[in-house]
């Protein structure tokens, strides 16, 4: 009886799972929970991706612009691929990758610098001609051109679109050896590369990669300042708080927001890059750049946006029957000035500091009913075949009328009468010698 009783204990309860006969088998409420822990560990993985920032990679990793020189960069990569400190180099041309790949400290590093090369002139093939080898970076040798030319020569160009890896080994002089997974990213301001030791990577930089805009975002900010020879152009409405008085207030600013769309075309098509003016005034800035004119580009830019100005002036004119004329007063300069980016709550905005911005600036306020004034220091920089093509001078009063006599200059405080009531606002340039530049002959 007793042995009956145990065997009927034993027996499964018909209320019961039938899951419950397997030794292995999970009910439910287990499975759920085994679920539930899978879906948070993704979750905390893709949380950890989404809290990696720029400062967080410990892999070496650096921003170049499409001139090939380095705008950011960690400790990982002047120690780990550069062998060299790239920070403190203020002047941007110096810190051309090409630059420093055919530099003493580079080769004493590595004995295949050769691959190196090679594996970033692809990149310099995707956006640059054979043509412009010479060029790419200021004081480079007719050696290191031909060597350049012959391995772009056999190169295939890497594609532009989402991320790419390639593995490649850096074979040190100690005779060590490591293997990076190199991934790169393309962006309308340059190429990011982060070389991740190949036994050590992680899907969490996939995953921050993928996050572009977030990337690129977060390299902008922490962009190194850079020494650079530079032209600044400063345009200003005349008369801009009249006009703002005698239009309604929705007029006004479509006049004002069609003139800047109007002529920041003209900025964006002569490599110009927008900086903050306060105001009403456009602020724009031209970099120096291997193989660009950067003078003349900041010149033609300015006649470009006089002449587009004038046009909107006989708009307006038509659709408001008014007296009034738009004038755009333009000043340039140039300089070697730091010029690197700032962060705002929203944004991130690009600045310049130095005295060549705020002389820029005055020049102005200093230019009337459309004049464009421009420093002797800026024309001076022009080849003797660009200044036989600019009409630039000043106007000079002479038996009752102005005159204007070319390829001359004035210092601004020859420029106002004593009485001019603006006379004391320019007391700070009043020794600056400047011309006014009325075209440019390109035929």
């Amino acid at each position: 009886m007793e042995m009956i009783r145990k065997a009927v204990n034993e027996m499964p309860n018909a209320c019961e799972p039938l899951y419950s006969l397997r030794r292995d088998a999970v009910s439910p409420r287990q499975e759920y929970a085994r679920i539930e822990k899978r879906r948070e560990g993704a979750k905390m993985e893709e949380n950890k991706s989404l809290k990696l920032t720029i400062q967080d990679i410990k892999f070496p990793a650096f921003l170049v612009n499409y001139n090939f020189e380095i705008e950011w960069i960690n400790h990982g990569a002047e120690t780990e691929i550069f062998n060299k400190r790239i920070s403190p180099i203020s002047e941007l041309g110096y810190r051309n990758i090409f630059r420093i790949f055919f530099s003493w400290e580079f080769h004493d590093h590595l004995q295949n610098w050769k691959d190196i090369i090679s594996f970033h002139m692809a990149f310099a093939k995707s956006r640059l001609q054979k043509s412009d080898i010479p060029k790419l970076y200021e004081g480079i040798s007719e050696q290191e051109i031909t060597y350049l030319e012959n391995v772009f020569e056999g190169l295939p160009s890497f594609s532009e679109k989402g991320i790419d890896t390639r593995r490649i080994a850096l074979k040190k002089r100690d005779g060590s050896e490591i293997y990076f997974d190199v991934h790169w990213l393309f962006f309308r301001e340059g190429i990011f590369f982060i070389y991740v030791e190949t036994d050590k990577a992680t899907p969490e930089i996939q995953a921050f990669l993928s996050r572009r805009e977030s990337v690129i975002n977060d390299l902008l900010k922490q962009r190194m300042p850079s020494l650079v020879s530079l032209c600044v152009l400063v345009a200003d409405l005349q008369d801009s708080v009249k006009i703002s008085a005698e239009l309604p207030p929705a007029e006004y600013f479509e006049l004002i927001n069609g003139l800047w769309k109007t002529i920041a075309v003209s900025f964006d098509k002569y490599g110009g890059i927008h900086g903050k003016h306060a105001g009403d005034g456009m602020l724009c800035y031209f970099i120096k750049k291997p193989g660009s004119n950067y003078i003349m580009e900041a010149i033609r830019c300015a006649l470009e946006m006089s002449e587009k100005t004038k046009k909107l002036n006989q708009e307006w004119k038509v659709r408001k029957g008014w007296t009034n004329d738009l004038y755009l007063n333009i000043g340039l300069n140039e300089g070697k000035e730091f010029f690197g980016t700032i962060r705002s709550a929203s944004n991130i905005e690009f600045t310049a500091l130095g005295d060549s911005i705020n002389y820029t600036g005055r020049l102005s306020d200093l230019a009337r009913f459309g004049s464009i004034f421009v420093t002797k220091n800026m024309i001076n920089k022009l080849t003797p075949e660009e200044l036989k093509r600019i009409r630039y001078g000043v106007w000079r009063k002479g038996e009752g009328r102005k005159i204007f006599v070319r390829n001359s200059f004035s210092r601004v405080l020859d420029l106002l009468e004593p009485s001019d009531p603006r006379y004391n606002q320019f007391l700070e340039i009043a020794t600056l010698p400047v011309a006014e530049i009325l075209e440019v002959d390109d035929e």
